[in-house]
């Protein structure tokens, strides 16, 4: 086997924990990892990671590249351009898009826009709303699928019609078409006769604010969250359907997630920068709109920190989610007709690792979090997310210990902005490397479109 390229110099954080050890690359795919005095005698080009952190490129299960229909926000190549600025090297994209993606037609749209324009891998899912296309489109090469039970109030943004099914009974219906397929059902959990309640409330006292919008979310101890999981689980357990909850954000539903665990049920999960690090109150008074998702109070917070820490929720995924300002604004005075969400991505595996610096959490669960497990459990072991022989060259250096401030300056999105502006992070990302070959170095992205894969098991 001829070796490409030998990263050397640095430590190297692999599934059992973090060496000092060279890594060997042959036909963009590790071939081994060998002590420096081994590899010193291998001729290869040389990448000198001295003084640097070598660590598997993020698994993003769950990304809104906007493309097709709202590529005033965001497309797939500026989605990608900040993957690879950010560490991330595989996308999962999601379906609320336009039209939206809920057969194979539009699937295979949409997977034809991933092969011509992004430059990281890339998957997708569909949402399976149209039931007769489930199994056509498990056999396309998809991961999961993806449904929110929710409806907009106020907006038809971002989730559109099609993309959205909150009657149990239909919800169970999708599980059992999803089971014999083994892909695994991503599910935004809502409950929405709750929340048509709750927020009805707010609105009537003419609360449509930020401070309204991310009370009412969170009312009555995130009941809206904690039924719908609830209910989520059950059905899970019954139809034998392997499940994924995003956006974890209360202490009971932890908790319910925890104890379906030991009970068998196929579920994982996953928090989203977010909630870790754009959720407190100061947030919302500060930033209103421009941080809202969604407010996590604190002892929620706490709870998910340490849900995150011992591995109930397993998955770090940005849940990038790009909107302009004019769509943001407007939330100032009528929260309820802005568009909810985040851009994440770009900024997602420096926050993390800069948690990891501060003592928040170990390196090795935030690796396992971000890269290792949704490789796993999204069914791409052995091909993405570690560091380890026989698994994509996907690989990022990250630089501790080297402090910088992130600005709107710096951001890659369309929509131009962070909700981080003048956030400091101590972790710098040095470079991205996606199979064997650079995507981001020396500052610049000099990764090309056309050159992604959709990410596949072999």
């Amino acid at each position: 086997m001829a070796i490409d390229k030998r990263i050397t110099g640095g430590r190297v954080v692999t599934p059992t924990g973090v060496h000092d050890l060279d890594v060997l690359v042959s036909d963009g795919r590790i071939a081994g990892l060998v002590t420096p005095e081994t590899g010193a005698s291998i001729d290869a080009e040389v990448i000198d990671a001295s003084g640097l952190t070598v660590l598997p490129g993020m698994v993003d299960v769950h990304v809104h590249t906007r493309e097709p229909g709202y590529t005033h926000k965001e497309d797939i190549t500026t989605t990608g351009i900040q993957a690879a600025v950010g560490g991330v090297t595989t996308i999962f994209g999601m379906p609320n898009l336009e039209p939206p993606t809920t057969n194979l037609e539009t699937l295979t749209e949409v997977l034809d826009l991933y092969r011509e324009k992004s430059i990281v891998d890339y998957n997708h899912n569909p949402a399976p709303t149209q039931l007769g296309d489930i199994q056509a489109m498990s056999d396309a090469g998809i991961r999961a699928f993806k449904i929110y039970m929710v409806v907009d109030t106020g907006r038809t943004y971002p989730h559109p019609a099609g993309t959205g099914m909150h009657d149990h009974g239909h919800l169970l219906e999708m599980m059992d078409l999803i089971a014999p397929t083994g892909k695994r059902f991503i599910i935004h959990p809502h409950d929405q006769s709750l929340m048509d309640y709750i927020e009805g409330k707010f609105l009537a006292r003419g609360e449509n604010t930020p401070q309204g919008y991310a009370q009412a979310y969170a009312a009555r101890d995130g009941v809206i969250w904690d039924t719908a999981i609830d209910v989520i689980l059950r059905l899970a357990e019954a139809s034998n359907c392997p499940i994924h909850i995003a956006h974890m954000q209360t202490r009971r539903s932890i908790d319910a997630v925890r104890r379906a665990k030991a009970r068998g049920v196929d579920v994982t999960c996953e928090v989203n920068h977010w909630a870790l690090f754009l959720s407190t109150w100061d947030d919302v008074e500060k930033l209103g709109p421009y941080a809202l998702s969604y407010w996590v109070p604190d002892d929620h917070r706490a709870a998910v920190w340490e849900g995150l820490l011992d591995g109930t929720i397993d998955v770090y995924s940005s849940d990038h989610a790009p909107h302009t300002r004019e769509e943001k604004e407007i939330g100032w005075t009528q929260m309820w007709s802005a568009h909810t969400g985040t851009p994440g991505i770009q900024f997602l595996y420096p926050l993390l690792l800069d948690a990891v610096a501060a003592g928040r959490i170990p390196l090795d669960r935030a690796v396992d979090a971000a890269a290792y497990r949704p490789a796993q459990k999204f069914g791409l072991g052995g091909v993405k997310g570690a560091i380890e022989p026989g698994c994509d060259a996907d690989l990022v250096l990250a630089a501790f210990d080297d402090p910088w401030v992130i600005t709107d300056d710096q951001v890659l999105s369309r929509c131009g902005w962070t909700p981080y502006n003048g956030r400091t992070s101590s972790v710098r990302i040095d470079s991205t490397m996606l199979r064997g070959e650079f995507i981001f170095r020396d500052g610049e992205v000099v990764g090309k479109t056309g050159q992604a894969l959709m990410a596949t098991p072999r």
